[in-house]
């Protein structure tokens, strides 16, 4: 499989994650440009320039993308809207004077006494409306900041999700302290035990039932820890149940997957979710 290109640096780092992940998920289809164009309604060039960051990719092309590589297209949609209205907020600043603009701006008139004295007594009601529009801009970018950190949580590959901050925090104290993954009950620190059985066909550890998420280098939560007990009882033991990829989870991950002839990059995805769970 050649290797991808380095994406443009000026890419915004919301852009950069969508891209990092559809060339995730081409990758693990096996599908090649070629194919890509054939069974999508856009031609092996354009996909060249989308997954390159020469071009900004359509909003159809990623369900499209997801859905012949059999894949939930909702966290990839949600990274493409984060990026495109990253992209809208640029494209909707002002531009930067020009020193002419700038000079010319130096040298406006001062203002007569009389205007001078109604500047200062501008009605504060006018004031107000003036501070009211300028934090009128400050809830947007915390809302563009909170659904950037839910993208983030919800992939694994990769990126800090569902976990306590404090590194090492034991149980008992990240209970107490509220060191606890919102809405998830996973600890950081706490070591969590593999009970393994086969239910509705597939063998499920009681952690997570997903077969898609992509898990990757420090990667942490519940879906982390269901596949490190189905790699145990495949025979590949990562050495520990704690829900963090490290490198010895990613290592198991790639024995297992050279085993059973998948692609060896240690990301689990849904080709591997597939076969653990078999």
């Amino acid at each position: 499989m050649p290797r991808w290109k380095e994406l443009p640096t000026e890419l915004p780092s919301s852009e950069h994650q969508l891209l990092v992940q559809l060339r995730r998920l081409k990758d693990h289809s096996g599908l090649s440009l070629a194919a890509l164009a054939s069974r999508t309604s856009y031609s092996r060039s354009s996909w060249e320039r989308y997954l390159n960051g020469k071009k900004p990719v359509p909003r159809k092309a990623v369900e499209e993308l997801a859905q012949i590589c059999g894949t939930e297209p909702t966290r990839l949609v949600v990274l493409y809207e984060v990026a495109e209205r990253a992209r809208t907020e640029e494209a909707g600043r002002p531009d930067q004077p020009t020193p002419e603009q700038d000079q010319g701006q130096d040298q406006e008139p001062e203002p007569e006494p009389e205007q001078q004295n109604e500047q200062e007594q501008q009605p504060e009601q006018e004031q107000s409306r003036a501070a009211g529009r300028a934090s009128r801009t400050v809830p947007l970018k915390w809302t563009l900041g909170a659904v950037a950190l839910a993208v983030v949580v919800s992939f694994g590959g990769g990126l800090l999700v569902a976990g306590a901050w404090d590194d090492g925090v034991p149980a008992e104290k990240a209970a107490k302290t509220g060191a606890v993954a919102a809405g998830t009950g996973y600890l950081r620190g706490q070591t969590y035990t593999c009970d393994v059985q086969r239910k509705d066909g597939e063998l499920r550890a009681g952690h997570s039932a997903t077969r898609e998420m992509l898990l990757d280098i420090n990667s942490t939560g519940f879906d982390v820890v269901e596949a490190q007990c189905l790699l145990r009882e495949k025979g590949f033991g990562p050495g520990a149940f704690d829900g963090l990829y490290d490198e010895r989870t990613k290592g198991a991950a790639k024995r297992f997957q050279g085993a059973h002839h998948l692609v060896v990059d240690g990301i689990i995805g849904p080709d591997t979710w597939r076969e653990l769970r078999r």
